[in-house]
């Protein structure tokens, strides 16, 4: 089977642990008779260097024809000056928007051999770590009416509307109907008129899943509660600019930011996969970066775009596998002094497939 996939590597290691990545993906094609046509195209920083915008139409044109997008990182210091609209996440913002991806799927695991890595104690992580944060993507303040009034002041709109939460409260409770079957609704609704509608519509869409379990927590609470009990979620509901927050809190609870890929869905099966860490340009070229997020982040590909299951247990368990070896990247070192580049854990992961 063929299949194409829209490649975006984007800037700072961005196109490290997306070459490492192909590298693995192209492997699995040789072993399981699969082969994919990678098309490389700009957004981001490359694509304001090369093009003058963030995000070219012929991207988001390719993009549209191919079976899935794989990204790596955009952004970095380059750019900071530049006027919002013309930044590199205005990229990244776009292409989700062009492409109808709503809803951004952020498994927070926490592999065994990682443990010692987690800044939890280890009677708080006990038996570990595996939470599902659900993050609402094309709306909220990043989308909302944006004002500046010269030096004076500023304001970001905050709106959802009844479809957009709708659409993606049935994403997070089709996600708890296959895991452990409770959703927690994450907002700020004792101050927050938008979220006050938010809580509303899910409480409306929960009656459809009587077989799941509902319970609401305020942003900040959620916070402290990720980190006093973790074991109390399950899939986590939230909006765009909390989901951005939340998610990354979950993710240094399993070690490192740089183990936690995530997909980014619309629809039907059509998707874009990512490592949720940024471009890192302080690493970028040295071969330092971890790749794993990345790679899992095509086993999410194979998944959910590609309907190849036993292709995406396969890397996962290859990741596994490598990291029971002992091989670690410099962010989830620790004490191991069994430390390699991303070039190599790319090839570690490689071998144990």
């Amino acid at each position: 089977m063929n299949y194409k996939i829209a490649v975006i590597k984007g800037d700072g290691i961005g196109p490290e642990i997306v070459e490492a990545s192909m590298k693995v993906l192209d492997k699995i094609g040789e072993k399981y008779n699969h082969t994919f046509d990678y098309t490389e195209v700009l957004a981001g920083g490359a694509a304001i260097d090369a093009c003058d915008t963030p995000l070219p139409q012929k991207t988001v044109d390719i993009c549209k024809a191919s079976d899935a997008v794989l990204l790596g990182a955009l952004g970095g210091p380059k750019w900071d000056n530049l006027p919002g609209d013309k930044r590199p996440e205005a990229g990244l913002l776009g292409i989700r928007k062009a492409l109808g991806l709503f809803a951004n799927l952020r498994p927070a695991m926490l592999f065994e051999e990682l443990r010692d890595a987690s800044p939890l104690k280890s009677e708080i992580i006990g038996d570990g770590l595996d939470v599902l944060v659900v993050r609402e993507l094309t709306g909220d303040v990043y989308f909302g009416e944006k004002k500046k009034d010269g030096d004076f002041g500023a304001s970001d709109l905050m709106n959802y509307t009844r479809p957009e939460v709708e659409r993606i409260a049935r994403v997070a409770f089709d996600s708890a109907k296959k895991r452990g079957g409770k959703v927690t609704s994450v907002d700020k609704a004792n101050v927050l008129e938008t979220s006050r509608f938010w809580r509303s519509v899910v409480l409306e869409i929960a009656k459809e899943y009587p077989d799941v379990e509902l319970d609401h927590l305020y942003v900040d609470n959620a916070a402290m509660q990720l980190v006093i009990n973790p074991h109390q979620f399950d899939v986590i509901l939230t909006g765009n600019l909390f989901g951005d927050i939340l998610s990354d809190e979950a993710s240094m609870l399993t070690g490192s930011i740089g183990m936690l890929p995530s997909a980014s869905l619309g629809e039907g099966k059509f998707g874009m996969y990512e490592p949720i860490h940024g471009s890192a340009p302080d690493i970028a070229g040295q071969d330092k970066a971890n790749p794993i997020a990345t790679v899992l982040s095509v086993a999410m590909m194979l998944r959910y775009s590609l309907g190849l299951s036993d292709e995406a247990d396969n890397i996962e368990e290859a990741v596994k596998k490598t990291l029971a070896q002992g091989y670690r990247t410099g962010d989830i070192a620790g004490d191991n002094s069994n430390v390699v580049g991303c070039v190599e854990m790319g090839e570690r992961i490689i071998s144990s497939l």
